[in-house]
């Protein structure tokens, strides 16, 4: 069984016990958050698709870690004029594992 499902912004195919690295969450570590804009649900008797959201379906999920990405670098140049910047910056995440998919 899994789900397609938004999480802050984004969306994450899901099963259960599986672990997701997704965009920071305001959350305390343990704690469950639940999430309730479901697109799609596939329960093995064949897919059922939202439009736009699957009725009555949800995620549960428990926060399990927070931290930081890599670091991504960006790099600015204009040609022929001496200019190059060169900055960086790293992304938070929290790491959740799916507890529940209820369809």
């Amino acid at each position: 069984m899994y789900a397609i499902v938004e999480i802050a912004g984004k969306q994450f195919r899901v099963e259960k016990d599986l672990t997701v690295k997704v965009p920071f969450l305001h959350k305390e570590i343990g704690e469950t958050v639940e999430f309730e804009k479901v697109f799609l649900v596939e329960d093995g008797s064949g897919p059922r698709v939202g439009r736009p959201l699957v009725e009555g379906a949800k995620v549960s999920a428990k926060v399990v870690d927070h931290g930081r990405d890599k670091k991504v670098i960006v790099f600015k140049k204009k040609r022929r004029k001496g200019y190059r910047l060169t900055k960086g910056h790293r992304q938070h995440f929290t790491k959740v594992q799916i507890e529940n998919i209820s369809a």
